[in-house]
């Protein structure tokens, strides 16, 4: 009998875990499902965690304190496309396979994303004179599977679309979108930006005050993917400087209480990370989690395995 852990702090919705427990009751009598939800201390997730073979989370931290309070954990599964949560490096030392599930939250990031853009140029709804989608030039700093739901979405808009990325060129091609030979060419030549990169390696603080001062005064920048590919101190310089350039987020950035006493009416930042909170979102992260496990165990199955094999 294997132990399937889901510890969320953030739980799922019930209509989630009840499909979720379908999946393990259709593999077998092989799994126990066992839920620690909206745990307030972290000894209790490492006690939970002990004995368990699997653990899916979702935002919850999983670092190297935990890997060495399981000792027969086998796989972590990340319910959702990010996975900076997780210390990949102490999962593989302890020969445990980390997982997320892309795309399952990508129609909901996506449709954040023309929504906070929609909010920025209807001058976040305050009454002012704003602007539309229809005509204007979106620009997509990457393009995996949230990015190319937000170009679906722009193009109903009617909007002009182009990209820019280093890894999915002939895919961007072949769709019809334009790639920009640079991310400065992707930031001058848009009315709005949409962030779509991790955080991690080169993204980290790739949007510079070099790429920002390429924006017209009156663009609006859109970050529904991570924090830490912004470097803050050079965005306030960049509002600063532009007076009609908005950012629009669901991250709160470090520099807040400076949003807060220079650029009223210029920036909105939800209250806590916002893109997969849908229920559609949490019913297919939490599903493909627990159809992912059992792939796993049965099958060997490792696709989307995101730390080293």
């Amino acid at each position: 009998m294997k132990k399937i852990l889901i510890a969320t702090e953030k739980p799922f919705a019930p209509v989630a875990l009840k499909k979720i427990e379908k999946v393990f009751d259709k593999a077998g009598k092989n799994y126990q499902l066992v839920l620690l939800e909206s745990y307030k201390e972290r000894k209790e997730l490492l006690q939970a965690v002990a004995d368990a073979q699997a653990l899916i989370v979702r935002s919850d931290k999983v670092d190297a304190e935990v890997f060495e309070a399981a000792s027969n954990l086998q796989v972590v599964i990340r319910a959702g496309a990010g996975y900076d949560n997780v210390d990949l490096e102490a999962a593989t030392a302890r020969g445990v396979v980390v997982m997320n599930t892309p795309g399952q939250n990508s129609n909901a990031v996506a449709e954040l994303a023309i929504g906070l853009a929609i909010f920025g140029l209807r001058e976040l709804f305050s009454g002012k004179p704003g602007g539309e989608l229809r005509g204007r030039t979106l620009g997509l700093h990457g393009f995996g599977y949230v990015a190319r739901n937000v170009f679906r979405i722009a193009r109903a808009f009617g909007m002009k679309v182009i990209v820019y990325t280093r890894y999915s060129k002939g895919a961007a091609a072949a769709i019809g979108l334009k790639v920009t030979h640079s991310l400065e060419q992707l930031y001058a030549k848009s009315d709005v930006v949409s962030i779509h990169v991790p955080a991690r390696g080169e993204h980290i603080k790739s949007v510079s005050y070099e790429i920002l001062n390429e924006l017209k005064d009156g663009a609006v920048l859109v970050n529904t993917a991570r924090k830490e590919v912004v470097n803050e101190p050079d965005l306030v310089r960049i509002m600063e400087e532009k007076p009609n350039f908005k950012y629009m987020s669901d991250i709160t950035p470090d520099c807040e209480n400076i949003f807060k006493e220079k650029f009223e009416g210029r920036y909105f930042f939800t209250p806590k990370k916002a893109g997969a909170q849908t229920a559609e979102a949490n019913i297919n992260a939490g599903v493909a989690a627990a159809e992912q496990i059992v792939a796993f165990f049965e099958k060997g199955d490792r696709t989307f395995q995101v730390n080293k094999k």
